[in-house]
C-alpha cells in the first residue's frame, strides 16, 4: 500500500448474531467480499461497555458473552467506503477509526538470525 493506512476497530460481543452466524464472522466475511486488505477477529478475556456489564467466560470455561474486537487495516478511502456496510451489521457495540502507519518489512531480515545492525549496540 502506498497510500496512508487507517485501522478500523469494531467491538461486538461473542454471542451477537447476524442471521444464523456469529456477528464477528459475518463482519469478517463481508469485509472480505468488499475487498478490504485485511481483517482479524480476536476474542477478549473479559471487558465491559456502556451498559457496564462484565462480559467473560461462562461456566466451565465455555464462551458466554465475551468481547470480540475485529481489527481492519486498509487505506483511508477504502475503510470509509466500507463503514456504511459495517454499520448495517453492528446494532450494538463500538466502531473506532484510528490513524495507522504501515511498517515495511525487510524481506531479507527473515533469512538470517543476525540483527540488522550487525550486532553493534
Amino acid at each position: 500500500m502506498t497510500e496512508p493506512v487507517v485501522v478500523l476497530l469494531i467491538f461486538v460481543n461473542e454471542a451477537d448474531l447476524w442471521r444464523d452466524m456469529p456477528l464477528y464472522e459475518a463482519i469478517v466475511k463481508r469485509l472480505r467480499e468488499l475487498g478490504v486488505a485485511g481483517a482479524m477477529a480476536q476474542s477478549g478475556l473479559t471487558g465491559f461497555g456502556h451498559h457496564h456489564l462484565v462480559h467473560e467466560r461462562g461456566l466451565f470455561g465455555l464462551a458466554a458473552d465475551r468481547p470480540v474486537v475485529i481489527t481492519v487495516v486498509d487505506t483511508d478511502r477504502k475503510i470509509r467506503e466500507v463503514i456504511p456496510e459495517v454499520r448495517v451489521l453492528v446494532r450494538e457495540g463500538l466502531i473506532l477509526l484510528l490513524p495507522g502507519e504501515l511498517v515495511p518489512l525487510d524481506a531479507h531480515a527473515a533469512d538470517t538470525d543476525e540483527p540488522r545492525d550487525g550486532g553493534r549496540h
